[in-house]
């Protein structure tokens, strides 16, 4: 046997394997866990068996592959809650939509979905689907449920499609990958989990806050953005594994832990600061980013002379860093992310602005004063993409930030 790392010596894992041509991957995975050390255990839905024979995976795996949530003889002599129980760890693969989304809304039909429902062991999904299923808003309200939960991911991949030649998001992780996910979960090891880490190896570039355009030495054009949802964003995408460059407007917050933070003032310094960041495979942009600025700042502060006459301000449009770097040709990264603060036709502004700006995704709210979103601890925002619209409820800023960090690794792409 060859040299392997000992983490999985002796240790219990229960695979349950979802209907889905992927599911040939998952005889090499029983065989990659046990060469480890591990025991396996092997529960099938009925799809699954359309595709690969109970008979193959029990060979491999040494045991009784059980398949029937009412199968009198297994379930007088295992039973669902022991198989929920009696182990370390349970891995799906391939986990289907089907199969999150019984997950999700917890339902237990079947054997796998009633083993999932009642264990409290840690659970390891790899989805495999077809990459229009992954993007649907549907599996990806499911997959911010699941790890809400405390569901831990590996993958899905990037690739071509085995059953329809499509290429995307949505294939199996290969077995090795799904190993060293296991290794890291039951070793604890988080900073190596693919799960708790999706965006592992990714640079993720955050903007926040507003920009403050000098009138003069003392005054300045500017908003009321705290940079609290910005920040969030950029503490989750570290979180999630990513190097972060927040680049940040003026705000009294503290930096957040393992991120690379640059301070500007204005909307100018601000996009300076961008493109010195890139290249980045996600540029998130959150800023509140002063629409004008004065033509001319007044070296000295102005004053009022008694004559009740103002003096007049002449602006001039900022630069717009969201169609700036959406837009590039060179150096764009890979999946940018546009915010969109409206306080009337919140949906059909957003909808307008991800054609114009070049975007990817925009994140739309509505920051009317009364809902008390910009400087306010909580948000409601619309994800709006070219395939549709998914609005989610009022949650605290933390949260929509770490939800929308891994909703967004579901979608970047991988580098060819």
């Amino acid at each position: 046997m060859a040299d392997f790392d000992a983490t999985l010596q002796g240790k219990r894992i229960l695979l349950i394997i979802a209907g889905g041509i992927a599911a040939y991957k998952s005889l090499d995975l029983i065989r990659r866990l046990k060469e480890r050390g591990a025991t396996v255990r092997v529960v099938m839905t009925k799809g699954a068996t359309e595709f690969i024979t109970p008979l193959a995976a029990g060979a491999l795996a040494g045991g009784t592959v059980y398949t029937d949530l009412f199968d009198r003889e297994s379930e007088q002599d295992v039973g669902h809650i022991r198989l929920a129980r009696e182990a370390d760890l349970i891995v799906v693969a391939p986990a289907t939509a089907d199969l999150m989304a019984k997950m999700a809304g917890g339902h237990a039909d079947d054997l796998a979905s009633a083993v999932l429902l009642a264990t409290k062991l840690p659970v390891l999904v790899a989805p495999a689907m077809n990459p229009a299923m992954w993007a649907h808003p549907a599996t990806q309200r499911n997959i911010a449920t699941l790890l809400a939960d405390g569901i831990r991911l590996a993958g899905p991949e990037r690739g071509e499609m085995a059953e329809s030649g499509e290429a995307g998001t949505g294939r199996m992780s290969e077995p090795l990958a799904i190993v060293a996910a296991v290794e890291a979960l039951l070793s604890g090891d988080n900073g190596a989990d693919a799960s708790a880490k999706p965006l592992l190896g990714k640079h993720v570039l955050v903007t926040a806050g507003p920009t403050h355009e000098p009138i003069d030495p003392v005054r300045y054009i500017a908003n009321r953005s705290s940079g609290k949802q910005g920040f969030a964003i950029a503490a989750a995408a570290a979180a999630a594994g990513a190097r972060v460059t927040l680049v940040a407007g003026p705000v009294g917050m503290a930096d957040p832990e393992g991120v690379s933070v640059r301070r500007v003032e204005t909307a100018r310094d601000m996009l300076a600061a961008v493109e010195i960041a890139l290249p980045a495979d996600i540029a998130i942009f959150a800023a509140a980013v002063a629409d004008w600025r004065p033509a001319h700042e007044a070296v000295s502060k102005l004053k009022k002379d008694g004559s009740g006459i103002v003096p007049p301000l002449h602006v001039t449009e900022n630069p717009d860093i969201l169609a700036t770097i959406a837009h590039r040709r060179d150096g764009r990264p890979g999946l940018v992310v546009g915010f969109a603060a409206e306080t009337d036709d919140v949906l059909e502004n957003a909808t307008k602005k991800l054609s114009r700006k070049g975007a990817d995704i925009i994140v739309a709210n509505d920051v009317s004063p009364a809902n008390n979103v910009m400087g306010g601890a909580a948000n409601t925002v619309h994800l709006v993409t070219a395939e549709g619209i998914e609005s989610w409820p009022q949650l605290p800023k933390d949260e929509v930030a770490r939800r929308l960090v891994h909703w967004i690794a579901g979608r970047v792409p991988t580098k060819a």
